[in-house]
């Protein structure tokens, strides 16, 4: 067995889990052992982004020792549009 970490978050309510999970165990076998989408039923993990220390990986990537998973929220607004209409403000 390895011990990981589980992490999502929304602007109101944010989740850490550790848990431990056996060796060559995936991300999303991880997700789902940890049961955090029961405090998250609108949390879709098929479309959802997932990353290892903020760095993109797939459901299928097999979990390390410490690693901690993240669940990515997808983005409100793309980043440049938001950019380009906090300039429009400005000027």
């Amino acid at each position: 067995m390895i011990n990981i970490e589980i992490v999502y978050a929304k602007p109101e309510k944010q989740t850490l889990l550790s848990l431990s999970v056996a060796e060559n165990c995936t991300v999303s076998e991880a997700i789902l052992q940890s049961n955090i989408l029961a405090d998250f039923p609108d949390c879709d993990i098929n479309t959802a982004s997932v990353g290892i220390f903020s760095t993109p990986c797939t459901l299928e990537t097999i979990v390390q020792s410490g690693d901690r998973i993240e669940i990515y929220r997808p983005l409100q607004t793309d980043p440049k549009e938001a950019r380009r209409q906090r300039a429009l403000k400005t000027k």
